[in-house]
């Protein structure tokens, strides 16, 4: 293994070269990295490598075993195809930042010790936001600026168990460690909120669609299933994830619905998604645990590539709403032919690479007797092809002729939704080829007869139910709106606390400043240079006599100040700090 490059320094280390290059150069050295990094992968024999001591403990950046390997291809894979959409993208912040990003994805899926999984946990965070912030608009910043705070709160959740739960165990390695304890709910919060498990989801669909078209894709594909591999690796069999998983593949399907923004559709489907693969997790039997990583291995292609189909409409017309599209078919047919792939593979129609998947966790629902379970992630299923595998490619690509006509977007594009797309396919007719690499032994056969005919009846029910509400006038209009979620409370709590903050502390501090710093030593020291004056002036106004008499002003009287000793006013000094000592002593 002294020979081989951890692949996430591929990615880490490529990036920081990547501003030097230029033309053709830079393209093939960027599409060089995720294939190096491939064929450190193949090379790669199961065990723990690049062991570093630091401070008495072990950082290991290469557990190597059949779920992190999974994850490691896939991570990759959409790399090359991420870099590969982006190619002319004339933008060194996106390209660096997307590098870095896939570098943080596979570092995390390596990592076998807290110490080193923090530190590219938190360049996900980071590297991720600048292809926000890389759209240079006023909404992208304001999005970029929410998902950085967001992010970091989960990260802060995340650090806080991680030391507990090192101060406990003696040990910076990690496993399934369950929840048992204040560490682990910590370590938990911190990963459900990259998982966008609600109520923590509400970033998702806020940042991704204001990240920028090439951004987008290495987005959708990489943070959540990021935690989706450590929900994975930490917390198999809990039981929670069984139901809030269901949760997350129903909700987002009533807000997909009403969404008329493209890519915010998409975003809430991938929470759907997500959804199916936690429930798999929570169950935890091998069946289950098989049906999430590799359900997590075709969405990354089919999210990637709607997610490329919507950027490359986005790229060339400008438009990205419902309403402001559809006729597209006609000027971009091959971009619509690889959004119904998507759609298709989606929607769980046999032939695609999702039908293989989704169903190992649904048929681990019943083999577990979870009967409501099984019946939640049918009708989700059903639900998926209503409102993305139809509503998406026919409200952009066909439904009323906006008159916008255009062409298809460059040939880089093309292609690496072709490539997204092939793999769609190849994977649902030789589902094999994906078995083998799982985590466990499969011995799930999908195109049985009951299989085939109970998922195509599923979806020709959402087909007909589509059409119904479509023909009858029932189904929600596109319109330009904005949907609330639960972002409301920290949206406008956030303002709130703000508000409060700044009244409270602040006032307390303009008055603090007005009253004891310049009112009151002000006065003292009035008071330290004509005490027979200011005493008297005092007396008036408290008795209501109105003010001193004129022989007693210091205008009059400058003499007045002679008859005070010299340490009055150092006395009077004292006196005033002394009481303020002792204010903010009983005040502490």
């Amino acid at each position: 293994m002294t020979n081989l490059i951890p692949p996430a320094a591929i990615f880490i280390g490529g990036a920081l070269f990547v501003p030097f290059l230029r033309g053709k150069l830079k393209s093939a050295f960027m599409l060089l990295l995720p294939v190096l990094a491939f064929v450190m992968l193949v090379k790669m024999p199961e065990g723990k490598y690049w062991v570093v001591n630091f401070l008495d403990y072990n950082l290991i950046f290469g557990r190597v075993d059949r779920l992190s390997m999974v994850f490691g291809y896939i991570f990759t894979i959409i790399s090359f195809i991420g870099i590969l959409f982006a190619l002319k993208v004339q933008d060194d912040l996106q390209h660096v930042s997307a590098l870095m990003y896939a570098g943080g994805a596979i570092g995390v899926t390596f990592s076998g010790d807290f110490f080193s999984l923090y530190v590219f946990w938190e360049l996900l965070a980071i590297s991720s936001t600048f292809l926000i912030l890389a759209r240079k608009t006023k909404a992208s910043q304001l999005a970029a600026f929410r998902y950085i705070l967001v992010h970091v709160f989960g990260g802060l959740c995340l650090l806080a168990g991680i030391i507990i739960y090192i101060h406990d165990s003696g040990t910076t390695e990690f496993a399934n460690i369950g929840l048992g304890g204040i560490a682990s709910w910590l370590i938990f919060i911190g990963i459900a909120l990259n998982a966008a498990i609600p109520p923590l989801h509400p970033w998702l669909q806020d940042a991704y669609p204001e990240a920028t078209v090439a951004g987008a894709v290495f987005m959708c594909a990489l943070t959540t299933k990021s935690a989706v591999y450590l929900m994975a690796r930490t917390f198999p069999g809990t039981e929670l994830l069984i139901w809030l998983g269901a949760v997350m593949t129903v909700v987002p399907l009533f807000y997909g619905i009403l969404e008329n923004d493209v890519r915010r559709v998409l975003a809430y489907i991938i929470i759907n998604q997500v959804g199916f693969m936690m429930c798999g997790i929570g169950i935890g039997t091998q069946l289950a645990i098989n049906g999430a990583v590799s359900h997590a291995f075709c969405d990354i292609l089919y999210v990637s590539l709607l997610f490329m189909a919507a950027g490359s409409v986005l790229h060339m017309t400008g438009k990205i709403r419902c309403t402001d599209l559809g006729g597209l078919y006609k000027t971009m047919p091959l971009t619509c032919l690889f959004c119904m792939i998507g759609a298709a593979s989606i929607s769980g129609f046999p032939l695609f690479n999702d039908f293989i998947s989704k169903s190992m966790i649904i048929s681990a629902a019943g083999h577990e007797k979870l009967s409501l379970i099984w019946l939640i992630l049918e009708f989700a299923s059903a639900g998926v092809f209503l409102h993305v595998g139809i509503k998406v490619p026919f409200f952009t690509f066909f439904g009323h002729d906006s008159g916008i006509r255009t062409k298809e977007p460059p040939l880089n594009m093309l292609l690496a939704m072709g490539i997204a797309a092939f793999l769609c396919i190849a994977i649902g007719l030789f589902p094999g080829r994906l078995y083998n690499l799982l985590p466990y032994p499969v011995h799930f056969v999908p195109y049985t007869a009951a299989h085939v005919t109970g998922e195509l009846q599923l979806v020709m029910f959402g087909g007909l139910a589509f059409l119904l509400l479509i023909r009858s006038g029932y189904y929600p209009a596109e319109i330009a709106a904005i949907n609330l979620d639960t972002d409301w409370f920290y949206r406008k709590g956030a303002r709130f606390f703000y508000y409060v903050m700044d009244r409270g502390l602040n006032g307390l501090n303009a008055f603090s400043e007005r009253v004891l710093a310049c009112a009151v030593p002000a006065r003292l020291g009035q008071l330290s240079r004509t005490p027979i004056s200011s005493l008297v002036t005092l007396y008036m106004r408290a008795t209501g006599k109105g003010s001193a008499p004129e022989a007693f002003n210091k205008e009059t009287r400058p003499e007045e100040t002679s008859l005070a000793p010299m340490g009055t006013a150092v006395f009077l000094s004292l006196v005033f700090v002394f009481s303020l000592f002792v204010v903010f002593a009983f005040l502490g």
